[in-house]
């Protein structure tokens, strides 16, 4: 094998005579439907990985999730349902500590037409949740239990985290994963690569979700239109402020994606729902954002004598592409050379538990996952040969830092 030692080599080639076993192992839990909301197939799902991690040795704990309250469709605060997550910590004394993150969780609801895999090439499955990312999730336990059977890092401390709603914000397990990136200054994280020939994200965007109630008054439309003070109008109002950021906020995104309200036309409408995202490019966009939407709200309560009420936090931190993350990804491409793969790396508007753990001051590469494509679509796919291949990749950059050869880039 190019540019390996002895064991190196030894390490990937085990973890190669398992391909056939990485397929077949994707392919079972492609067919388990765990759409965030979908709390039975996660149960089924999760009591299945912590049977699968449990060889690994370290502490497992199944932690619940923690409330999370939002506006329902007619403006109701209620508690969102969130599936249990998965957390082992082993070595914890080691110097060095590494966080694994993934996640069980899809976009693919229990009633979603998309529930079952299929090969569609020598080389391709398309199936739900494939490559984003139970892919992944086979990727890190692979790679550990190949290191961890040969008992090669024994230097190393690290914590896994498997939580069950990645895929709507984190919100139930954000505590639990940086309460894990506070303990360990490396992060590993296993989203599908950004394209089929295997790209690492590099720089994230930050991302907030939010939901408005906007109370009105209601009032006869023809005898005392005047005497309403109108939902609707002042949602729209809203919507159309907060687009306009955009504009003014260097590299801010804003994405209005849904707005609710009104009743029969002789009725002024009392009441209006708008939800909405936001991408932020680094942190001072953040706080201008965020600053904005405060006074945007005060601004439309006061001209249009409307009560607003605001949920949803930046949940998502933008993260940097710093000299510690460089530094990384240096060590992670010049690793990957060693194993015959060319890596690089770009930008991206999309977010994940990366920007979370960055926030702690953790590097982290975030897409050691399965490449594929198509996610979030009925077309999702992965290509199977990237199972092993970056299982590979993720056991030696492990088994690298074990041996300190990330000591001489970075402080950590």
């Amino acid at each position: 094998m190019p540019d390996l030692s002895e064991r190196e080599a030894r390490i990937v080639a085990g973890i190669q005579s398992r391909q056939a076993d990485m397929v077949e192992t994707v392919i079972a839990w492609g067919g388990i439907n765990t759409g965030s909301r979908n709390l039975a197939g996660l149960a089924i799902l999760r009591d299945i990985l912590a049977e699968r991690l449990s060889p690994l040795g370290g502490t497992l704990e199944i932690r619940a999730p923690d409330p999370v309250m939002a506006f329902d469709a007619n403006g109701i605060e209620t508690e969102m349902a969130h599936g249990h997550n998965i957390h082992v910590r082993k070595r914890p004394e080691a110097a060095r500590r590494i966080l694994l993150t993934g996640h069980m969780d899809t976009v693919f609801a229990a009633d979603h037409p998309f529930q079952t895999c299929r090969m569609i090439e020598r080389n391709v499955v398309n199936g739900p949740g494939v490559a984003d990312m139970k892919g992944g999730i086979a990727i890190l336990i692979e790679a550990l239990a190949a290191l961890e059977s040969a008992s090669a890092i024994e230097t190393l401390g690290w914590d896994i985290v498997i939580n069950a709603d990645e895929e709507v914000s984190s919100a139930g397990s954000l505590s639990l994963i940086r309460e894990a990136a506070r303990n360990c200054r490396i992060g590993l994280t296993f989203e599908p690569s950004l394209t089929p020939d295997g790209l690492l994200a590099g720089a994230r965007k930050g991302s907030g979700n939010f939901a408005a109630k906007i109370t009105g008054t209601a009032a006869h439309a023809g005898r005392d239109p005047r005497a309403g003070r109108n939902a609707v109008v002042a949602a729209s109002n809203l919507a159309l402020r907060l687009n306009a950021l955009a504009e003014h906020i260097p590299g801010l995104s804003v994405n209005i994606a849904r707005m609710q309200g009104g009743g029969p036309n002789n009725i002024v409408p009392d009441l209006a729902m708008l939800w909405w995202n936001m991408r932020p490019v680094d942190a001072d966009a953040q706080l201008r954002t965020q600053d904005r939407i405060d006074s945007i709200r005060a601004a439309v309560e006061r001209e249009h004598e409307v009560d607003i009420k605001i949920m949803g936090t930046f949940a998502r931190p933008p993260k940097p592409l710093d000299d510690r993350h460089r530094a990384l990804f240096g060590f992670v491409r010049d690793t990957g050379r060693d194993l015959g793969l060319s890596l690089d790396w770009q930008d991206t508007g999309g977010v994940c538990d990366g920007n979370n753990i960055a926030a702690e001051g953790v590097a982290v590469i975030d897409t050691l996952g399965a490449r594929g494509g198509a996610i979030h679509t009925d077309q999702e796919y992965v290509m199977l040969d990237s199972l092993s291949e970056r299982a590979s990749l993720a056991a030696i950059v492990m088994l690298r830092l074990a041996e300190g050869r990330l000591d001489g880039r970075m402080d950590w």
